[in-house]
């Protein structure tokens, strides 16, 4: 598209449609924007993109307007069937998202990483072996980096590693990945999807566009990630933790690539099951680029893992405090109560996001965590199904900096303090990353 005579309208300005406004205006395109949320950094954000020449609009615009604009971008936080997005596909206008705006721009190699737990860590670890074997590449998506905003960085020999989520994936159409990985599919964004049906038809929209000279990396152990294979043309490879498949999998306490040795569990700087699956995700792709296997190695000893990912940020009278604010939902907070080894007290809550929360209580049960704290708009919620399922060793409180300080009052020495909310932030912050700060903070409080 030229985007100097051709109007956009961009849905959402926080990180995604702010970059994609700020790329269009210094292409000289015609750039309205719609936002609906309010806060400082929204407001400083519209207040900036004014002043570049963006146009704000509001919900009462006429068809008129909508017959003016060209192409519609919106941002991974409004959905796809928000008003406005609605009224434009209606008056036949193309609706895409930032994604794949940028790439529309680019057209650069991309190895996008989806499902519903473990994108960051994964995209992460295989930006750091390709960063080992000193190629050429970009960390960018849902991983807090839109592409729009590495556009002028971005060139036909770099290859773009990008996280994508589900929200992503709602407006995602000519997207092609030259390597397509999906992780595990677990209930996820149920208030916004509304079914498991459409999360995983979601998911399997990442692989739509491939063909026969594309890869696509599966994992053999879910059900559900199998099943997408009978339906894809690309090249597939597996990953598993219990079969020896095509791909990479562990046999033995050890590592493989089609046979070949990788590393040793043991060696792994990252503990825990789902982080073995990572592991040999970013070695599957990793092989299929053609980096060597000790330079796959070398990164895999080193990897120092993600922030807000089960990350030990301090040591306290003998209490570790572990912020692993990024378990957004109770499949991944499972696999966060997998890893301990140690009495624990447990922090959940937060807003949200369609789920029952039985699995998450009956895994508790099993584990050891001697008492849980239950915070933020789903508190009684959980409260309730805490008592269903047989767990009374809880403190409730609506108060988040409160959580964290009863949760240390229980915990003694040799204890292991836990943020897992297997919830959203959105009630009290503005992403997991806000509410694991404010977790660092009010730790460093309690020295």
């Amino acid at each position: 598209m030229y985007l100097k005579t051709q109007k956009f309208l961009v849905l959402g300005v926080s990180k995604s449609g702010y970059s994609a406004c700020k790329y269009l205006l210094s292409n000289n395109a015609t750039c309205y924007i719609y936002e609906e949320l309010k806060s400082k950094k929204i407001d400083d954000a519209i207040k900036e993109l004014n002043a570049l020449g963006a146009i704000r609009i509001y919900s009462d615009v006429t068809d008129a307007f909508f017959n003016e604009i060209d192409v519609v971008i919106i941002s991974p936080g409004v959905p796809i069937n928000h008003e406005l997005a609605v009224r434009a596909k209606k008056l036949g206008k193309r609706i895409m998202g930032e994604l794949e705006f940028g790439y529309s721009v680019i057209n650069p190699t991309i190895i996008a990483v989806t499902g519903t737990n473990g994108k960051t860590t994964t995209v992460t670890l295989i930006d750091e072996i390709l960063a080992q074997a000193d190629i050429r590449r970009k960390l960018v998506g849902n991983v807090g980096v839109p592409v729009t905003s590495e556009i002028e960085n971005i060139d036909k020999n770099t290859i773009c590693v990008t996280e994508v989520s589900s929200f992503q994936l709602e407006s995602v159409r000519s997207i092609c990945p030259h390597i397509a990985c999906v992780l595990n599919i677990a209930p996820d964004h149920l208030e916004r999807h509304y079914t498991m049906e459409n999360y995983i038809f979601l998911k399997k929209r990442l692989l739509k566009n491939q063909t026969e000279s594309e890869y696509v990396v599966l994992n053999y152990d879910d059900e559900t990630v199998r099943s997408f294979a009978l339906d894809v043309k690309a090249k597939c490879f597996w990953v598993s933790l219990n079969e020896k498949v095509a791909g990479a999998y562990l046999s033995g306490g050890k590592l493989f690539y089609k046979d070949e040795f990788v590393i040793d569990e043991s060696e792994l700087t990252l503990n825990g099951k789902h982080n073995v699956y990572n592991a040999l995700f970013a070695i599957c792709v990793a092989m299929l680029l053609g980096v060597d296997i000790a330079t796959i190695r070398k990164a895999l000893k080193t990897f120092k893992g993600v922030k807000h990912r089960t990350e030990l940020i301090a040591e306290i009278k003998g209490v570790k405090y572990v912020n692993d604010s990024k378990a957004t939902n109770t499949a991944s907070t499972i696999s966060a109560l997998e890893t301990i080894k140690t009495p624990t007290v447990l922090i959940l809550g937060g807003s949200e996001k369609g789920e029952k929360y039985d699995k998450l209580f009956d895994c508790i049960k099993k584990t050891p965590v001697k008492h849980v704290v239950l915070t933020g708009d789903s508190r009684l919620n959980m409260l309730d199904c805490a008592g269903r399922n047989g767990v009374s060793e809880i403190t409730v409180t609506p108060d988040f900096s409160c959580a964290i300080k009863i949760a240390s009052m229980y915990a003694v020495e040799g204890d292991t303090v836990l943020l897992s909310p297997a919830c959203a932030s959105f009630d009290c912050f503005s992403g997991f990353e806000e509410r694991g700060e404010a977790f660092i903070k009010e730790v460093g409080k309690l020295n």
